[in-house]
């Protein structure tokens, strides 16, 4: 069975591939299984992003959760997180996000948040894939009618109530600072600029004009030379900047130099220990950190525990352990004693209050951490070689003689994707001809077996 869910949700190029007669079909599935339990008539929350098929699959996912006897509540466009959140305050069965995240506007998903407001576990997914794909016939089943078909409810003050949340949460008073906002002409664009105004920084956005058409268009975390320049241009404090669904995060120091989620997880760990918040003086991270990361954390007391690449690996470690700081280099950044998932905004909330606290500017809390050169080649392979990776002497001895020429002051990282078929090299170390030497015989090796 194919399957309708990634790493996170449903997604594809919306209307041919995630198609309305697909939204639907989740819209039934998820409301039947994420509310088998309850008694009370449910109740689903539906946010969504600025992409033009946002709308479309709004409706076709409100269809889907009401023809089944749900209530459907639509909060218009958010962050992802603020579903999240919002799912545990209003005391909801579930939550959607209508989002294709960092990817551009021709692709849109659809990711599910129980009523805790963590994303769903694997279980429940392949349950509701189940339903969609293997018994169509027990949606149709299920369907209502006459009083027990479901309302769809709007709520206007949905995305007031998550800047509320973060302002609070944070509880800091950021006069005096100068910051530049890329909104990605996504969901922050509702709520950046207030949040930030409301906490009272000197705020100058940039990329907040939605038009449903220009979403993640050369602009937002995935293309930084905007606000690099708009910073130096505009003499700004630093600079951050979020991805479609304001879930990520990354910033610029007063020179424009970026800060990537490596190094804004060091200045969190950093601040925290110092002020005894840190959880068991350790942050989460992925095999893809920076050494320099590993590093840094040495040198300043911080345990690291490392995951698979995902913030849903590195939530599932912050949970079982205890611990309260993690995240990715791309900027999902989790701080789990006041949010469920990543959280831009909260990242950028933190980053400014803790810049502010230091009082020294954004590139000296940056410099903690030396960041290591980084290379990364992806080789595509034939589908007959996939999972064979790690059978390949020949591959595997390359490697293990590189990792002895690097030594300590670098890290070799050769993995399969997950979802295409692809060897992704990574090489970190000191000298950047090196790691290009490195990568680029590792790659060769690949190719000359694999391809």
């Amino acid at each position: 069975m194919a399957r309708l869910f990634g790493t996170d949700g449903a997604r594809g190029v919306a209307i041919t591939e995630l198609t309305c007669e697909t939204a639907m079909q989740i819209g039934r599935a998820a409301a039947l299984v994420l509310t088998k339990h309850t008694s009370h008539k449910a109740k689903i929350l539906i946010g969504k992003d600025t992409r033009i098929s946002s709308d479309v699959l709004e409706a076709a996912l409100s269809a889907g959760i009401c023809s089944v006897g749900a209530d459907a509540v639509i909060l218009g466009v958010v962050p992802t997180p603020a579903v999240a959140m919002l799912v545990k305050k209003y005391n909801a069965d579930a939550g959607v996000m209508i989002s294709a995240s960092h990817n551009s506007v021709e692709f849109n998903g659809i990711k599910l948040f129980a009523h805790d407001g963590y994303k769903l576990s694997d279980e429940i997914e392949e349950e509701i894939e189940a339903l969609i794909l293997d018994t169509p016939e027990v949606l149709t089943e299920n369907l209502k009618n006459g009083t027990e078909i479901g309302r769809i409810e709007r709520k206007e003050t949905a995305a007031d109530e998550y800047i509320d949340y973060i302002k609070d949460a944070v509880n800091a008073e950021l006069s005096g600072i100068k910051v530049a906002i890329d909104c990605a002409n996504g969901s922050s664009s509702a709520t950046a600029e207030k949040l930030f105004t409301k906490m009272g920084a000197e705020v100058l956005c940039i990329s907040s004009s939605p038009d449903g058409t220009n979403i993640n268009d050369k602009c937002g975390s995935t293309y930084m030379e905007n606000i690099i320049d708009f910073v130096k241009k505009n003499n700004c404090d630093l600079g951050v900047a979020f991805d479609g669904d304001a879930d990520r995060c990354l910033a610029v120091d007063e020179n424009g130099e970026l800060i990537d989620g490596d190094k804004l997880i060091a200045i969190f760990a950093k601040a925290m220990k110092e002020e005894g918040t840190l959880k068991n003086d350790t942050a989460v991270v992925t095999v893809m950190t920076n050494i320099g990361f590993m590093k840094f954390a040495k040198e300043n007391g911080i345990s690291v525990e490392t995951t698979k690449v995902g913030d849903r690996y590195v939530l599932e470690r912050m949970k079982e352990k205890d611990f309260n700081i993690g995240g990715e280099q791309s900027g999902h950044i989790i701080f789990l004693e006041n949010a469920t998932t990543g959280d831009g905004q909260l990242s950028a909330a933190k980053l400014l209050s803790f810049y502010k606290k230091a009082g020294k500017k954004m590139s000296e809390l940056a410099s903690a951490m030396t960041y290591y050169p980084q290379i990364l080649v992806n080789v595509k392979i034939k589908p007959e070689w996939k999972n064979k990776l790690d059978s390949v002497k020949e591959i595997t001895d390359c490697i293990a003689k590189n990792e002895e020429k690097l030594g300590d002051d670098g890290r070799i990282l050769v993995r399969e994707s997950g979802t295409e078929p692809l060897i992704r090299v990574m090489v970190e170390g000191k000298e950047q001809s090196e790691i290009n030497r490195v990568a680029e015989e590792i790659a060769d090796m690949v190719k000359k077996i694999m391809v």
